[in-house]
């Protein structure tokens, strides 16, 4: 069982139908690749990728596939690693918050300004002096 992250294409109106963006795995000789697709089109796989991403909830999606399809096991598997990628690339809207701090310059100024005043007077009383 792995998370399977769903997007949208074009506008983020309505629930997540598609894959986040264009996934693509290999196992064996066979390669798939999983590709966005606008709202309605359904899924364009074959009967084997197309089941395997209805139950995966994804109700949008483009396939490409090559190599020796035929062989099941490898086939399901290449589809499988595409949705076990949908969660390895971070986009924007799963950063974590970052609280930026102050550097040190900008958190000492004030002191920083009092050793400097400090220090012009002390050239003053010397030099008058």
């Amino acid at each position: 069982v792995v998370p399977v992250r769903r997007g949208y294409w074009g506008g983020r109106i309505g629930d997540p139908h598609t894959v986040p963006e264009k996934l693509s795995g290999k196992t064996g000789s066979v390669h798939c690749r999983l590709i966005p697709a606008p709202r309605g089109t359904g899924v364009v796989a074959a009967p084997t990728i197309k089941k395997l991403l209805q139950l995966a909830g994804v109700g949008d999606c483009y396939t490409c596939s090559s190599g020796q399809t035929r062989s099941m096991g490898n086939f399901v598997q290449a589809g499988f690693s595409c949705l076990k990628q949908s969660y390895a690339y971070l986009t924007p809207d799963l950063w974590m918050d970052t609280s930026f701090t102050k550097g040190p310059y900008q958190e000492h100024t004030d002191f920083l300004a009092k050793t400097a005043e400090k220090a012009a007077r002390a050239s003053q009383a010397n030099q008058s002096g």
